[in-house]
């Protein structure tokens, strides 16, 4: 084997452990989706003890959770917390050292979010392993496994 073809072949070997596969992206959003209900959960229990609670709160606590909690953690930390709990980072393809900013990350959880598990398809068949809603805003989920 020519050096060419072992640098090539070590090159091939880095990029697919350097991606996130589809199972720790699902492992990822069924650790969210956990730590969201729970979410709910402690804000339902605080919102019970008190006795008029005005509905612009709950409103702020509904969109923080459902609608702020991916996208504020993916732009500000560079993923969830079950993105951390899997080794995980959403970085921009540009760039693997740069998070995504809020605007991209309202756009990829929104199309995520239209396109459910369908998004999730393409992760085969593209090089980086790209979802759907990551190729519509040039972001890519990393691995960081030990």
């Amino acid at each position: 084997m020519t050096q060419r073809c072992v640098i090539r072949d070590r090159w091939h070997s880095f990029m697919k452990e350097h991606y996130a596969t589809l199972q720790d992206r699902i492992k990822a959003a069924i650790f969210d989706s956990l730590f969201v209900i729970l979410l709910i959960y402690i804000a339902t229990e605080i919102l019970a003890l008190f006795d008029n609670v005005k509905t612009y709160i709950r409103v702020l606590i509904f969109v923080f959770i459902f609608i702020l909690y991916e996208p504020l953690f993916v732009s500000m930390f560079g993923g969830t917390i079950g993105h951390s709990r899997m080794n995980l980072t959403v970085k921009s393809s540009k760039d693997e050292k740069k998070n995504i900013n809020l605007f991209q990350s309202l756009i990829r959880y929104l199309f995520k979010m239209i396109l459910g598990w369908l998004s999730l398809l393409t992760i085969g068949s593209s090089e980086k392993k790209l979802a759907i809603h990551d190729s519509i805003v040039n972001s890519v989920v990393l691995s960081e496994k030990p």
